[in-house]
């Protein structure tokens, strides 16, 4: 009876050059190693005739084949197994498990989100005076509620309320201020649309305790949840889904990608020693928040989004309208949508699902194209 299972973590058990060059490509772009075993020589040019289609590579030793594909490549051979091949319960139930085993879970509350079949748009609904694009525009809650209207509309998935900018330079307020800056806005959203999922990006132990009685979803904190004990216990209590970020000011980095993926090992056993579902958690590189802003190491951070690929968590995007594109280019903040919009797109193809955004109507544009093309198999 034909089967087929992952092989893909096998690739780790060699030492050899070639296997460990392997090994990482396949991680960084997250391909799959398949084998299948039993297989009659019918179904074996048949195989071989989908992978073609599906731009696999293929190889084919008596009774058996090994196949690598794309997430999206193995979704397609799942989905129509029965009607390309014929029905079989078992393959059928044995690439069911193995498309599950690579699914990218951001569990949010009681929302379970597949990140890598549909990326997520994370809205930025400032509330500050000071923010770097917009800050000071939306200060009464009829402004608010107008333009969550406008970016629920457009098609955001996350309307996440700030009450405090991390710009570079910036001015710290209490967390009273911060509170009463945030809280009536996270109740007067959840009033007016009670299924959106709300997030908070907040430092601070009293305003993260103030949002999650609010109702709040989601807890963005750009000191990943680090410099305070009573956070961790207060999130493994909680069942908000949360966003950690390496925030590199106060870092010597002098080997950028090695210390940052130590940096994450580190964070991820630090949270889920304190009892928080591994699957509650999403990182964000801190792009931005070098001792540098704006500088060198902001785009190695663009660069290397897929060498964070093998933790199985949803990476975010945070580079709308940034200043590197008025260091680089010298755009003003309100001529960088377009070039937000490519470095978005790098990003994604890397590997990056949550974008972080102030422009919700062209980033679901933008997501709806990419995610075509990237399922965009001729199977004709």
């Amino acid at each position: 009876m034909t089967s087929v299972r992952d092989i893909t973590a096998s690739l780790a058990q060699e030492n050899d050059f070639t296997s460990q060059s392997l090994l990482q490509i396949v991680e960084k772009q997250r391909l799959i190693a398949l084998e299948f075993t039993d297989i009659d020589a019918e179904l074996l040019t048949k195989l071989a005739h989908r992978v073609a289609q599906l731009d696999g590579t293929w190889l084919a030793e008596a009774a058996s084949a090994k196949v690598l594909l794309t997430l999206p490549g193995l979704r397609l051979l799942a989905d129509n197994w029965d009607m390309w091949f014929g029905v079989d319960p078992l393959i059928t139930q044995q690439l069911a498990a193995i498309n599950e085993q690579f699914a990218l879970i951001w569990q949010v509350k009681n929302k379970r989100f597949d990140l890598s079949q549909k990326a997520m748009i994370y809205a930025i609904m400032n509330i500050t005076p000071d923010s770097f694009f917009d800050g000071g525009k939306y200060q009464t809650e009829a402004a608010v509620l107008e333009h969550v209207a406008e970016m629920i509309a457009a098609g955001a998935d996350v309307i996440e309320v700030n009450g405090q900018t991390t710009r570079p330079g910036f001015v710290e307020v209490s967390p009273e201020v911060e509170i009463n800056r945030t809280i009536p806005y996270i109740k007067a959203i959840r009033a007016e649309y009670p299924d959106i999922i709300i997030a908070i990006d907040t430092y601070k132990l009293p305003v993260m305790q103030a949002a999650i009685e609010a109702g709040v979803d989601i807890i963005n904190d750009v000191n990943s949840f680090e410099d305070d004990p009573a956070k961790l216990a207060l999130l493994g209590q909680s069942d908000v889904g949360l966003l950690t970020m390496l925030n590199a000011r106060t870092k010597d980095i002098t080997e950028l990608t090695p210390e940052m993926y130590a940096a994450f090992a580190d964070n991820l056993k630090l949270l889920t020693n304190a009892g928080i579902a591994k699957e509650r958690i999403a990182l964000d590189q801190g792009i931005g928040y070098s001792k540098v802003p704006h500088g060198v190491q902001d785009y190695g951070m663009m660069l290397n989004v897929d060498a964070f690929n093998d933790f199985q968590r949803p990476m975010m995007i945070a580079i709308s309208r940034k200043g590197y594109l008025g260091n680089l280019l010298g755009l003003a903040k309100e001529d960088r949508l377009p070039m937000t919009l490519v470095a978005e797109a790098l990003m994604y193809v890397r590997g990056g699902r949550i974008l972080r955004v102030h422009d919700v109507e062209e980033t679901r544009q933008l997501l709806t194209l990419l995610e075509t093309i990237e399922s965009g198999y001729w199977l004709g």
